[in-house]
């Protein structure tokens, strides 16, 4: 059977659909015929949806929706919108049943749903649910009852169970499904995932209700037969897409070891997102050899105690013992920030910049506000009493609701700006700030540095161009 897939994301600079490429690798080792629309590069998306159906004839059409919105609440700009425009065009030029499905999807599954009038949708994995779909409709069989697929009956909508098979079982990765050499000349990057899930307990984190509350991992050698096949592309500079690549620790040092068995770690360089609580000095050492870069710590804040109301699992001495571990052995240090949680006071926040300044990172993302994510702890909290008090956006979470505590709210620019004291590496996802703004959607000042040569984390390259370094 014919499939398609459409990836609905297209915010600048360009981040490569991993997921969709990963879905499309499934669907075409179940032995169907996969046609996939990047509506990335397309200036008419619309015009380009009816070019591409009008062509072919399929028989069940997946949408990626990678994001619904940009996660600032200096912007709130939803995306959900511009994927219910795309669904609508798509539906007008085919009679395939469509499926939505993606990370951004997976997050609240059906709110985005109600909001893009897609017929259903795959909840968490998608490689192995959406071939199933694919298999029984070949077959005339009917695929409502398929795992993981979430649809409306009787008028509501309908969860069927989930499914987790070993990602061990995934087909090998060619990531030549999309134009990757172009998204790494315009994006700067490319995406690799060695890990889905994560075990912590952070009360706001949307990874766990995507991807699943433990690490489920995939084998070592895969992971690098994937980068050795985008290193043949050209592409040399990557980016992890795990939760946290350091948990569990022993699946890093493994990954690792085979990059630098492979004699890959000269020839590349990539960065990854880590936990603080559980990096030791022998995974640093094998993610300098390994050719690492630098490394992104969600740190939250730097007390002690609203990192306990946060649900973190490390303190202070964590946050400045990894970063002192990554400038031991050369590789950069992003801390990031979220400031503004329940409990925050002048004196949290204090802290929390005294922290910054002690652990010297090369950058620290300052993100005020935290995102209200449908299915979390958090949510939940901030939904009932007085938490209702620091929604920003009402309490509709199918769009961008934040939470800022009011105790601070009013003086909390002004304080920020007072204790950070002009520091250059202080980075603020707040598009009003376009000197120091690590917002990526739409992030012009990136998007140039990327166009002049700049590669890497976005973060890192912000850093490099702001200071023109290396």
């Amino acid at each position: 059977m014919r499939v398609a897939l459409v990836n609905a994301n297209r915010i600048r600079p360009p981040i490569a659909p991993i997921g969709l490429e990963y879905v499309a690798e499934a669907v075409a080792a179940a032995g169907h015929d996969v046609d996939v629309l990047d509506l990335c590069w397309e200036e008419e998306p619309e015009s380009a949806i009816a070019r591409f159906f009008g062509n072919r004839e399929v028989g069940l059409v997946g949408i990626s929706i990678r994001n619904t919105d940009d996660c600032s609440l200096a912007t709130r700009e939803s995306f959900l919108p511009s994927c219910a425009g795309i669904v609508r065009t798509i539906r007008a030029h085919t009679e395939g049943a469509i499926v939505a499905g993606g990370v951004g999807f997976s997050v609240m599954p059906e709110e985005v749903l109600t909001a893009c009038g897609a017929d259903a949708g795959i909840r968490g994995d998608g490689e192995f649910a959406f071939a199933e779909i694919a298999n029984r409709a070949r077959n005339g069989r009917r695929w409502d009852d398929a795992p993981n697929l979430i649809l409306r009956r009787d008028g509501k909508w309908h969860r069927n169970p989930a499914s987790t098979p070993s990602l061990a079982l995934l087909p090998p990765m060619t990531r030549g499904w999309v134009d990757n050499p172009r998204y790494f000349l315009e994006g700067g990057q490319a995406g690799v995932e060695t890990k889905r899930g994560c075990p912590h307990r952070c009360i706001y984190c949307a990874d766990p209700v995507a991807k699943g509350k433990s690490s489920r991992l995939r084998p070592p050698r895969s992971v690098v037969e994937e980068l050795a096949r985008l290193l043949d592309q050209g592409i040399d500079h990557f980016h992890t897409c795990d939760s946290e690549f350091n948990v569990p620790e022993s699946h890093a040092v493994a990954v690792c070891r085979e990059i630098a068995r492979r004699g890959l770690g000269g020839r590349l360089r990539w960065y990854a997102y880590c936990a603080p609580g559980s990096f030791s000095r022998d995974l640093a050492a094998w993610m300098q050899r390994a050719g690492c870069a630098g490394i992104n710590f969600g740190t939250d804040s730097g007390d002690a105690e609203m990192l306990r109301r946060l649900g973190r699992d490390f303190g202070p001495d964590e946050i400045l013992r990894a970063s002192r571990l990554c400038r031991d052995h050369g590789m950069a240090v992003m801390l990031d920030l979220l400031i503004g949680a329940p409990g925050e006071t002048r004196e949290s926040v204090g802290r929390t910049i005294d922290l910054m300044k002690q652990a010297s990172p090369d950058c620290v993302g300052v993100a005020v506000g935290v995102r209200v994510y449908p299915g979390t702890e958090f949510a939940k909290r901030v939904l009932r009493g007085d938490g209702a008090a620091g929604l920003v956006g009402g309490k509709d979470l199918s769009k961008p609701v934040f939470f800022i505590e009011p105790g601070v709210a009013p003086i909390l620019s002004d304080l920020l700006d007072a204790l950070i004291a002009g520091d250059g590496r202080f980075l603020f996802f707040d598009a009003g700030r376009p000197d120091r703004n690590y917002n990526y959607n739409a992030n012009r000042l990136l998007v140039d540095a990327i166009r002049e040569g700049y590669r890497g984390a976005y973060w890192d390259i912000l850093r490099r161009y702001r200071g023109r370094g290396a």
